[in-house]
């Protein structure tokens, strides 16, 4: 909700990265048209790796738009309780230990409680797809929930659609193939390549004119990019929005982050790459630097001055301890040396200065062969896997 901070923290960004120059853009045409938002929806997911020197589980990054895998996760889970439900004896383990994991449901109902704040029976859920979307399947759980546990329909559109058969009334009401739209749920338009023409953009723009509740709006959107992850990690930033018994906790969990304006961190990359990460401002997996091309990448970056370094930040590798696994893709089992990454996934709903929902919603596991430095499941790096609790 803090605007300024938003434009400022992410000002020398814009001017390197088109992609979030564009979103800025949308952004500030709300904050100087004043654009109330009474109902805000946030479903979140916050990822982190469990630092074998310190024992200590470290943020690598806060999904604020299409956290993925809430329907997926959640079978997985019940196919691995299940699984040793059969075989458990056999293999001296108990169903009890994989913890329930109830994210498609939670996910769902924290959509509908936001259809139901908006208060118009008649109105849609619009889920934002790509054209060609490879995660439905996950994505159908949550529609599937929402028409069988509250006879609330989801339709699904891309964004290029959105600007074709849509328009916002006089009084904010948005109109998409002739229904009213309660709830936007962005699965797509997290990426340059979901707005390949002007059309995505000005079907972005429409939405966030509109009255619609968006998951996540434009400044929520904003607030998932690494450059702002890097910001809140600065000393004395927490301090603008938390109380200080919340900062100590927070800071707990965030790794090494910094910005490429420190002359020290990057010569230090330079000469050790293997402790760092650089992150672009970009989402969906695939996008990081590490190791040597780390290095050439910082090299060349230097090299070619101007303020193209505002484009990444820095953030400290974390490396967990790797355990033997079989991982299987595509029918095909691999046995090898794993990490796994957690994900927390979260639901924030507000109506005006009403708190309506802030709660866990279940989680997500991630396990890749060690030698991997990427970790996303859909950009084909992973596997989706279950937490297994132990006495310790």
């Amino acid at each position: 909700m803090d605007g300024n901070f938003l434009q400022n923290a992410l000002s020398k960004t814009r001017q390197v990265d088109d992609f979030t120059s564009r979103l800025l853009e949308i952004h500030r045409k709300m904050m100087e048209i004043n654009k109330e938002e009474n109902i805000r929806l946030g479903l979140h997911r916050s990822d982190y790796m469990l630092d074998s020197e310190t024992s200590s589980l470290l943020q690598i990054e806060l999904n604020t738009i299409s956290a993925s895998f809430p329907g997926l996760g959640s079978l997985v889970s019940d196919l691995h309780r299940s699984l040793i439900k059969q075989y458990g004896t056999s293999l001296s383990l108990e169903h009890k230990r994989v913890p329930a994991n109830a994210a498609s449901t939670q996910f769902s109902e924290a959509l509908a409680q936001a259809w139901s704040e908006f208060n118009i029976d008649s109105a849609v859920i619009m889920m934002i797809v790509q054209p060609e979307e490879r995660n439905m399947y996950d994505q159908y759980w949550l529609s599937k929930h929402l028409q069988d546990s509250h006879g609330i329909t989801t339709i699904r559109k891309t964004l290029s659609q959105v600007e074709a058969e849509g328009q916002v009334l006089p009084d904010g009401t948005l109109l998409v193939g002739g229904q009213k739209v309660a709830v936007v749920y962005f699965r797509a338009g997290y990426a340059p390549n979901d707005y390949p023409s002007e059309a995505e953009w000005s079907a972005r723009l429409m939405m966030e004119q509109s009255s619609a509740v968006k998951c996540p709006s434009i400044s929520y959107h904003l607030v998932g990019t690494k450059k702002i992850q890097q910001e809140l990690a600065k000393p004395n930033v927490l301090e603008r929005f938390l109380k200080s018994e919340e900062i100590d906790k927070v800071r707990k969990c965030f790794a090494g982050l910094w910005s490429l304006d420190d002359e020290y961190i990057i010569k230090t990359a330079v000469e050790k790459p293997e402790l760092f990460v650089l992150k672009p401002q970009r989402e969906g997996g695939g996008n990081n630097i590490y190791g040597l091309d780390l290095r050439e990448t910082l090299v060349r970056l230097q090299k070619e001055g101007g303020d193209a370094l505002a484009a990444y930040i820095l953030m400290q590798r974390i490396f967990p301890k790797a355990s033997p696994a079989y991982l299987v893709r595509g029918g095909v089992c691999h046995e090898g040396l794993a990490i796994s990454e957690l994900g927390i996934y979260g639901a924030y709903l507000r109506n005006k200065d009403k708190v309506v929902i802030n709660e866990q919603c279940g989680y997500l596991m991630r396990t890749k062969v060690s030698s991997s430095d990427e970790g996303g499941v859909a950009a084909g790096f992973a596997v989706l896997d279950s937490l297994y609790l132990t006495g310790k």
